[in-house]
């Protein structure tokens, strides 16, 4: 791989004015594409064959006028007043009436009639019912909606807006976002000792992102996908795609630090060889985001897919754009004679490899001690999707959950929809065995209330909502969703079929999905890095210790997660309106993301020492060489990977903010306590027997070569290539 690596690099040097305009063709074609022709994305978790989805496509299907979305609007009285009182309840009626006039309005509730006043008189609520479904409201709609509540607004109410047809919008580009992309190229600068050095990462990176992003705009157009599919495809690949130019760029400036070196063969050997690592360590991001399809729910097999498209283009730069960039700049990267201050880095590597590989035994029992510890609050994760109680507290969905809560209690934030297909039953026996369901729901002492049923023209499906007596985070809740459940065998006896659906029990039905997939993907990934890692690098223990590694970390990272967002820990500091349970696909995408990052981070750690290795046969200098030689471009990517995902931890959306953390967490606890700490204790541990395969398995192991072992002598100052084809520039 090395070799052809080094001959493509060449190429690409040499045609680098070809190459750039491919780039910026692509990137024209795609973005007028994405930005043109662009679909729309949703803000609704479906999975097909759950109970709730399966009740909401019966409802679809023959009761299409209770499956539309449904817009929540609360009204508040000043405290003193009531909404009861003439001039309230006039405005709300004006408002109200305004709102029947929007299009695709079928129904407007009353407040008053509806009897929807909570006990005190100061508040209440009116639904407004959509013909579309909730992810298909219009925002125009939606527009007109608020515009309508002005009369209500005027005569001194407070009007916030919540359910199903209100999901806020997810928005990124904030001034969070930019101050991570602003620490990265401090960091950046601070690793290649170079301004123009440290923009041509984040340049090449953008240039890759944008074709990412705008490419995944423009494949929702055919395929549907949720807002968080495009905003983690853009923070993955700009992370990697940062991270990935920043391993090539570091060590042609590392070789050009040699006068004597040819620029040109400069390229092709950092590309040979960092590049090398980058395509392996880009394949297991790619092939951990694509086996997300194997939990079986569509929404995240896009998402995975969508960002592992997006790595891949990441990939692809660091090999065609960046070597083409670098031959442009030619003799301008070539850094200035070396003082000894500029030295501190690598020294600082190897005085640390020294220190943690003097007592390695103690070192790993440490770093393992305080992983566990980390880890220990993960025990009592529990999975979910955030209710509006998690979105920012001065949100109009934030209000109405709190204005919900004060009024009729929280459970009402939580209201369940008891769905009955009486197809199968007797048309004489339908209402009574809709009333005796009825009965034994209410029974249930989890229950605060049981609205009166409401059934279709034909009363072949019934629905009757049920509310809660404990809010839609709590696990009280979710032991009630499946309480009402078993009450299914009483109506399938009556020749009928009960499904308990609404949004909260459709959060819990997906949290239960995702969480049946997670061992197998666990597994998946497990088994993945001990066959890649094998052929990496010729070895069992390596893999071995590199798995170990990977799931340690994603306990901790695990751990803290579930401490700040679940147990409510830093919530001031980071801005968390709540505290509930973690997002249910979080874990997953933790899983399959922090998998591909860590293997980045050993692959081009024990890359080179295995580079070492094989020039030696030293295995102790290896280990203490290849830290010292590498710690500073891969404790300057994890600090780059943190800055990034640190700055979506305050974006206002709960789901991006919660994988913002974990993701930064992980990559911190990943590259310097698992990289940096216990892989070289461990290898020091090993010796020699680190890098040895069974005879069996080594004749049958394909031979890679990512550390460019198999590379020509290098060509120091080819006058001839030169001369041939010259790319420096003054």
């Amino acid at each position: 791989m090395a070799s052809r690596l080094y001959a493509w690099a060449r190429w690409a040097a040499r045609r680098r004015g070809r190459v750039v305009a491919v780039w910026l063709l692509l990137l024209a074609v795609v973005g007028g594409l994405g930005i043109t022709l662009h679909g729309k994305v949703t803000t609704q978790f479906t999975v097909p064959g759950i109970e709730s989805q399966r009740a909401q496509d019966l409802l679809e299907q023959k009761f299409p006028e209770a499956s539309g979305g449904t817009a929540r609007v609360v009204f508040a009285a000043p405290k003193g007043s009531q909404l009861t009182d003439p001039t309230a309840r006039k405005a709300m009626g004006a408002s109200l009436e305004k709102a029947t006039g929007i299009a695709g309005v079928i129904r407007v509730t009353d407040p008053v009639q509806a009897r929807a006043i909570a006990p005190g008189g100061r508040i209440g609520y009116a639904d407004v019912q959509f013909k579309d479904e909730a992810a298909k409201v219009p925002q125009s709609a939606k527009d007109a909606l608020s515009e309508a509540m002005a009369p209500a607004e005027s005569a001194g109410l407070e009007v916030e807006f919540g359910g199903s047809a209100m999901q806020p919008v997810t928005e990124v580009g904030g001034p969070a976002e930019i101050v991570g992309v602003v620490a990265a190229f401090a960091v950046l600068a601070f690793a290649l000792s170079s301004l123009v050095a440290a923009g041509l990462p984040l340049l090449t990176a953008l240039v890759g992102v944008a074709i990412g992003v705008l490419g995944v705009q423009f494949a929702s157009r055919f395929v549907e996908m949720t807002n968080t599919a495009t905003v983690l495809a853009l923070m993955i690949g700009l992370a990697v795609g940062i991270d990935y130019a920043l391993f090539i760029i570091s060590r042609h400036r590392e070789q050009l630090a040699d006068p004597e070196q040819d620029v040109e063969d400069s390229i092709a050997r950092a590309v040979a060889t960092a590049g090398g690592a980058v395509v392996f360590a880009g394949a297991t991001v790619i092939i951990a985001l694509a086996a997300l399809a194997v939990t079986g729910i569509p929404f995240l097999t896009v998402m995975g897919l969508a960002a592992a498209a997006t790595v891949l283009l990441a990939v692809l730069v660091a090999v065609s754009l960046v070597p083409a960039v670098l031959a442009l700049f030619g003799e301008r990267l070539r850094p200035r004679a070396r003082r000894t201050k500029e030295r501190a880095p690598g020294a600082w590597g190897l005085a640390w490899a020294r220190a943690v590989t003097r007592k390695p035994l103690l070192v790993v029992l440490a770093g393992v001690i305080g992983l566990l510890a980390l880890a220990v609050p993960a025990r009592d994760l529990r999975l979910g999707l955030p209710s509006f109680a998690s979105q920012p507290a001065d949100t109009t969905q934030h209000k109405s959950y709190d204005l919900l809560s004060e009024g009729f209690g929280p459970g009402f934030n939580a209201t369940l929809t008891a769905v009955v297909d009486s197809e199968g039953i007797p048309a004489c026996e339908r209402t009574t065995t809709v009333t005796e369901l009825r009965r034994t729901l209410a029974a249930d002492p989890g229950v605060a209330a049981v609205a009166q049923p409401v059934s279709n023209a034909d009363a072949g499906l019934t629905v009757v909502a049920v509310v809660p007596k404990t809010g839609p985070d709590a696990r009280a809740t979710t032991d009630l969703v499946h309480r009402l459940r078993a009450d299914a065998p009483e109506v399938a006896k009556a020749g009928g079929t009960l499904y308990i659906a609404g949004a909260t029990a459709a959060g819990i039905d997906v949290s239960g999905k995702l969480s049946d997939a997670l061992p197998l993907f666990v597994a998946i990934i497990v088994i993945l890095a001990l066959i890649l890692l094998t052929i990496a690098f010729r070895s069992l223990l390596v893999p071995l210790k590199a798995a170990l590694g990977f799931l340690l970390s994603i306990a901790a990272s695990l751990g803290a997660t579930v401490w700040v967002f679940q147990q409510g820990h830093l919530n001031g500091l980071l801005d968390i309106p709540s505290a509930g349970p973690v997002t249910s696909f979080l874990p997953v995408l933790l899983i399959g993301v922090l998998f591909g990052l860590a293997m980045d981070y050993e692959v081009f750690l024990v890359s080179r020492m295995r580079e070492h290795y094989e020039h030696t046969g030293d295995a102790a200098g290896a280990v203490t060489r290849g830290v010292a030689s590498s710690g500073r471009v891969v404790s300057a990517a994890a600090l780059i990977m943190a800055a990034v995902f640190g700055g979506f931890v305050f974006n206002n959306d709960p789901i991006i903010k919660s994988i913002g953390f974990a993701l930064a967490f992980g990559v911190l606890i990943d590259a310097f306590v698992v990289r940096m700490t216990l892989v070289p204790a461990v290898m020091a541990l090993l010796g020699r027997r680190a890098w040895g395969l069974p005879g069996p398995l080594d004749r049958i192991t394909p031979d890679v070569d990512i550390e460019g072992a198999k590379l020509p002598p290098r060509a120091a100052a080819d006058r001839q290539t030169a001369d041939r084809h010259p790319v420096t520039t003054h």
